[in-house]
């Protein structure tokens, strides 16, 4: 049975199409998934952590309106994190996610396990609100799952 790095490795393959990756709370996790496969350089073609807002800013042009009004950790600023990485990278699918891992960090309105996770292309970018239990390392990995579950689902 295939992992779901290798499940979207074969549908980018199948399609000629390529993925990066724009990452906060997960620090380069789903690149990483992706770069332990051999021959991933034909299919993914790079990421960014955006770890602090100015990466958000200047590398991805999250508006610093966004990030004011918003915060990192929302729907909008997902959205135009994967709209920076497909513009950044020239790539067909962007993935981008943005959240509180824990253990510290968390509000009320903003309680640790809320990520964003978004995912499209040039035609459409979906983003997704999820609240995820368990340590830092367990959100992060459900982070990465989610991610990739939603990925597949739009290639589909």
């Amino acid at each position: 049975m295939l992992t779901l790095p290798e499940l979207v490795a074969a549908r980018l393959l199948s399609r000629n199409e390529t993925v990066a990756t724009a990452e906060s709370c997960t620090g380069g996790l789903i690149g990483a998934a992706f770069t332990v496969l051999s021959g991933s350089s034909s299919w993914y073609h790079g990421g960014v952590i955006a770890y602090d807002n100015s990466v958000k800013m200047n590398l991805l042009g999250v508006s610093e309106q966004i990030l004011d009004q918003c915060g990192a950790v929302s729907e909008e600023t997902a959205d135009q994190m994967v709209r920076g990485i497909l513009h950044a990278i020239n790539t067909t699918w962007g993935i981008s996610v943005t959240g509180i891992a824990g253990p510290s960090g968390g509000t009320l309105e903003k309680p640790v396990g809320l990520v964003y996770i978004g995912t499209g292309n040039d035609s459409a970018v979906v983003v997704s609100k999820n609240l995820f239990s368990g340590d830092r390392e367990l959100v992060r990995q459900q982070t990465v799952e989610t991610a990739l579950k939603q990925l597949l689902d739009m290639i589909s």
